[in-house]
C-alpha cells in the first residue's frame, strides 16, 4: 500500500496555481497577494494634527499654565479636508481638527482640553513641545517602501492599508475552482422521499463546504448513477469550469464502482493508502483536468479531504499554512490502532487542560461523531496501542 505521505505528494503535484488576477479590494478578501505591493505615496501624506485643538508655535505658549494662561488670536479654522492651508504666523493660533493638515509655520498642536475653546481668541493653559500631537509625513510608511509582501493573506488590516495607499485593485492568486461530484445509484437529494435501499446524498455539500473553508470556490454537480456513460458525460460538460474535479464513491474493489470503471484506463491511478479511514483513493487527470477521487463513506471522504485535498488546494492558492494546525495533547484514555495503517480518530480537544479524548467508533460511517469532533488524533502507522497520559499529535479542526 502507498503511505499517506506518498499519496499526499501525488495529490499536491496535481493541483497547481492559477495565473494571478487583478481584482477589486472587496473581492480580494481572504486571497493571497501574488506579488509585492509598493507604496505609491507616503502615509501620512502630509504633516497633520493628531488631536482636535490649536496649531501653535511652542515658543509662543512657553510657560503657559492654568495660573498663567497665554491668550492668542485665532487666525482661521482648519477642518479635516481643507486643501487651502493658510500660513501660520508667530503669535497666533489656528483652530485645527484631527487629521487636518498642519499649517506651515506651526510646530505643535495644543489639545482643546488645555484651552477655553475660543474661536476668535483662545486662552491656553498649558505649554507644549515642538512636534507634539503631530503625525509626520511618511512616519507610517514612506513612498517606495514595500507595503505588503508577496504571499500576504489579505484580511481587514491589509485591505485597509491598500485602500489608504490609493489602490482600487490588487494582484492576487485566484481561488482554485473545485467541482464536486458524488456517485451512486442509491443516492437521493435531501428533501425527497426515500424508497427502500436509497439514502440521502450528503458528501457533495460536505466536500463543497470543506473546499470553500479551505479558500477555494466550489460547485456541487448533480450526483450520477452507477453508469459510466453518464459519469463521463457529466465530467466533460463541466471541464471548462473546473480546475479540479473532486469525486466521492465508486473507488473500491467491488462491482459497480463507476469512478474506477470509468477512469482506470484514462490517466487516473487507483491505489490503496495505508490509512484508516480512507484506504481506497485515486488521482490523476481526466482529459487534462486534475481529478481526485475519494471513497464514498462520509467520514472517509471528509478525512481524506483533510489529509490530502485541503493542503494541496491551499498550497496552490499561496497560503502559508496549508494543513490544519498540529498541536501536542495528552491522551485521556487508552486507544488501539491497526498496525501498519496511519489512523485518524475523531476527537475532542480540551484546550484548558491540553488533553484529548477520542469520540465514537473508528468505522467510516459514523458521521454523527465526526460532526461532534473538533480535532483528529493522528496515530502513526507503526503504532498499535497508546496508553493514557502519552502525548499525541492532534489536528485542530477548529482553526484554519
Amino acid at each position: 500500500m502507498r503511505s499517506v505521505t506518498e499519496h499526499a505528494a501525488a495529490i499536491a503535484a496535481l493541483v497547481t496555481a492559477r495565473p494571478e488576477q487583478e481584482t477589486t479590494l472587496a473581492a480580494a478578501h481572504g486571497r493571497v497577494l501574488a506579488r509585492d505591493v509598493i507604496a505609491p505615496r507616503s502615509l501620512p501624506g502630509f504633516d497633520n494634527s493628531a488631536m482636535d485643538g490649536y496649531a501653535v508655535r511652542a515658543t509662543d505658549i512657553a510657560g503657559a499654565s492654568a495660573a498663567n494662561p497665554v491668550t492668542l488670536p485665532v487666525e482661521a479654522d482648519i477642518p479635516a479636508g481643507r486643501t487651502d492651508i493658510p500660513q501660520h504666523h508667530a503669535g497666533t493660533a489656528h483652530r485645527i481638527m484631527t487629521g487636518a493638515a498642519l499649517p506651515p509655520g506651526a510646530d505643535s498642536v495644543i489639545p482643546v482640553e488645555r484651552t477655553d475653546g475660543g474661536t476668535t481668541t483662545v486662552r491656553i493653559t498649558a505649554s507644549t513641545d515642538p512636534g507634539q500631537h503631530i503625525r509626520r509625513n511618511g512616519e507610517d510608511i514612506a513612498k517606495g517602501e514595500i507595503a505588503l509582501a508577496r504571499g500576504s493573506t489579505l484580511r481587514a488590516p491589509q485591505l485597509g492599508l491598500l485602500a489608504a495607499l490609493g489602490y482600487a485593485t490588487v494582484p492576487v492568486i485566484p481561488p482554485i475552482r473545485v467541482m464536486v461530484l458524488s456517485t451512486g445509484s442509491e443516492l437521493v437529494a435531501p428533501g425527497q422521499a426515500l424508497r427502500p435501499g436509497e439514502i440521502y446524498e450528503s458528501n457533495s455539500i460536505m466536500l463543497a463546504s470543506a473546499a470553500r473553508e479551505a479558500g477555494a470556490v466550489a460547485a456541487q454537480l448533480r450526483f450520477v448513477s452507477d453508469d459510466t456513460g453518464d459519469f463521463l458525460a457529466t465530467l466533460r460538460a463541466h471541464a471548462d469550469d473546473a480546475d479540479v474535479f473532486l469525486t466521492s464513491g465508486g473507488v473500491s474493489a467491488g462491482a459497480y464502482e463507476v469512478v474506477k470503471d470509468s477512469l482506470a484506463d484514462r490517466g487516473v491511478e487507483f491505489v490503496k493508502v495505508a490509512m484508516q479511514p480512507g484506504m481506497p483513493q485515486g488521482s490523476g487527470t481526466f482529459e487534462g483536468t486534475p481529478i481526485i477521487t475519494l471513497p464514498g463513506n462520509p467520514v472517509s471522504a471528509l478525512i481524506s479531504f483533510e489529509v490530502f485535498v485541503r493542503p494541496a488546494l491551499r498550497a496552490a492558492m499561496g497560503y502559508a499554512r496549508t494543513g490544519r494546525e498540529v498541536v501536542a495533547a495528552t491522551l485521556a484514555e487508552d486507544i488501539r490502532s491497526p498496525l501498519g495503517k496511519r489512523q485518524f480518530r475523531r476527537g475532542v480537544l480540551d484546550r484548558a487542560t491540553g488533553t484529548v479524548r477520542t469520540i465514537g467508533p473508528p468505522a467510516s460511517h459514523y458521521l454523527r461523531w465526526l460532526a461532534s469532533s473538533d480535532c483528529l488524533v493522528d496515530i502513526p502507522a507503526a503504532t498499535e496501542a497508546i496508553p493514557a497520559g502519552q502525548a499525541v499529535e492532534v489536528w485542530d479542526l477548529s482553526r484554519p
